[in-house]
């Protein structure tokens, strides 16, 4: 079925890709013209084959201009092409006022010009390429972000849930797909073909992507699943090379231990919860003796911020000292008092959760359920916590609870097991 829908995709592309080219030929713009006069007629323009040529163009020059010309580029935009406030104005004066007009005039002239276009050959996935230039400079530059808000409203529709079709990876799936599967896993490298093989081939292993028509065979997030008898604690009997295998019917517990986004200029887009949940509801359908849904989680924020701590004496002492000595190496300091800490008592400036992935999996009505020290040996999860890894716990009767608790009131959900990790300071 896969096949079949790329193929009428690519004939689909393929026609619109005909009908630009034609467009070229209607176009009355010359080489030499500003790439803003071009934007400014494809926003006043009407036919179809001059728009799409005039995006496709567009989409050319702005490939071709140097870093310090596309931030120039995304300023012009945000200047150039935000509210029409004369529109606006007449709108909000008119005799009788209608929010809905009002709403239309004021909306940037920006969102128009992206969703022209997305018309174009391609235009979603080079969209979605534009802003990861954007969300760059961004990082130098905050004043872009106006700009980034129109993006990240079309984006937020056009990536909707109703949009995407979950497939299930395994050693059949395309070569293609494989090779950025490998590129994409962004928590456990997948280190050639073997390691891949072992992640999607095995019987006791499972990955689930999703994917938008409009990137055909580029997936936007997966989730790697470990089919076990109970809740692991470590990610080396994960993945080691040599391991004994399950059968299905054996396992009673789904491990989820690699959540990998592919896109960065989808960022701030949710994909997780919502893959998340529907593996669960695929997994249940799959394996009835399943009883159990789990992550092995990493705690990536964790000694960036009992560093912090330390260095501005906001810890216990007693804390203090469990920080000197993993940074000495000493792999017996209680990190699992420390972890509790960081994940129960501590917060963000904004609200919630200090650590980032304690904010998606929370945010998705997971429950903390264990903390592991010594969990993951590698340079990065050392690096990152002191090779500190966690469970968190998608009990389907509870997690819509829990999420209300977590999004309302803020409270982090934990296991008695977490909680009793906590020590009078």
């Amino acid at each position: 079925m896969d096949t079949a829908m790329n193929r009428a995709s690519g004939i689909l592309n393929d026609l619109i890709g005909r009908v630009a080219d034609t467009g070229r030929g209607l176009m009355k713009s010359a080489p030499q013209d500003d790439i803003f006069d071009i934007c400014e007629a494809l926003l006043s323009g009407k036919g179809e084959a001059t728009g799409l040529a005039q995006a496709r163009v567009i989409f050319d020059r702005y490939a071709a201009l140097s870093a310090e010309k596309k931030q120039v580029f995304f300023a012009t935009l945000r200047d150039r092409f935000g509210v029409d406030r004369a529109k606006t104005e007449a709108a909000y004066n008119a005799q009788e006022l209608s929010l809905r007009a009002l709403h239309a005039a004021s909306e940037p002239r920006s969102q128009e010009l992206i969703r022209r276009l997305n018309r174009a050959p391609g235009g979603t996935l080079k969209l979605v390429a534009m802003r990861q230039d954007l969300l760059a400079f961004m990082d130098k530059d905050a004043s872009l972000k106006p700009l980034d808000d129109d993006f990240r409203h079309l984006f937020s529709s056009w990536f909707n849930r109703g949009f995407l079709e979950l497939r299930s990876i395994d050693w059949n799936t395309s070569a293609a797909v494989l090779e950025k599967i490998i590129r994409y896993e962004a928590v456990h490298e997948i280190s050639g073909w073997s390691d891949l093989r072992r992640r999607v081939a095995a019987p006791d292993r499972r990955l689930y992507a999703f994917f938008h028509p409009a990137l055909l065979d580029d997936p936007l997030i997966f989730v790697e699943v470990a089919l076990t008898p109970s809740i692991p604690g470590n990610i080396d009997d994960i993945l080691a090379s040599e391991r004994k295998m399950l059968t299905p019917d054996q396992a009673l517990t789904a491990v989820f231990y690699s959540i990998s986004n592919c896109q960065d200029g989808l960022r701030g887009i949710s994909f997780g919860n919502f893959l998340i949940k529907q593996v669960v509801e695929e997994l249940r359908r799959d394996f009835g003796k399943l009883t159990t849904f789990v992550t092995l989680s990493p705690v990536p924020g964790l000694r960036k911020w009992a560093l912090a701590q330390v260095a501005d004496k906001a810890l216990p002492e007693r804390l203090a000292k469990i920080v000197e000595q993993a940074e000495a190496g000493n792999t017996t300091a209680d990190l699992a008092e420390l972890t509790a800490h960081y994940m129960l008592v501590a917060r963000s400036a904004r609200g919630g959760a200090t650590d980032p992935v304690a904010r998606f999996h929370l945010g998705n009505g997971a429950r903390l359920e264990r903390i592991h020290p010594n969990a993951d040996k590698s340079e990065r999860g050392q690096a990152a916590s002191w090779g500190v890894m966690v469970n968190y716990l998608y009990d389907l009767a509870t997690i819509e609870r829990n999420h209300e608790a977590y999004s309302t009131a803020d409270d982090i959900i934990a296991s008695t097991q977490v909680r009793r990790l906590l020590k009078t300071r």
